[in-house]
């Protein structure tokens, strides 16, 4: 995964990394656990095409943001980021995950 690290993006104070089409752009040094999060970020992106994978992802978090009323609330309730948080730990993971694992992640 190539890195950038500049001060431009990601926009915000809030967030420090951003992965756009599996190039990771960060506001400074990424650890082992961001870098793994943003590699199960590039595996959802290819196994949707990219395109599919950011219109999926606003919508379910323009969804979400109608269900918590909260954006931070909703960006972590997407189901790409689920699988992404709940899995980042494990450096393992993606040579064991399925196509579509992010799938299980959607709730209601």
């Amino acid at each position: 995964m190539k890195i950038i690290r500049n001060r431009i993006l990601p926009f915000g104070k809030k967030y420090y990394a951003i992965n756009l089409f599996g190039i990771l752009f960060a506001k400074g040094p990424c650890g082992a656990i961001t870098i793994n999060h943003e590699r199960i970020h590039t595996a959802q992106m290819k196994e949707l095409l990219f395109i599919p994978f950011y219109i999926f992802y606003i919508l379910e978090w323009l969804i979400r943001l109608l269900q918590y009323r909260n954006s931070f609330t909703a960006y972590r309730n997407i189901s790409f980021e689920r699988e992404a948080y709940a899995n980042e730990s494990n450096p393992d993971y993606l040579s064991k995950r399925k196509p579509y694992s992010f799938l299980r992640y959607i709730h209601i």
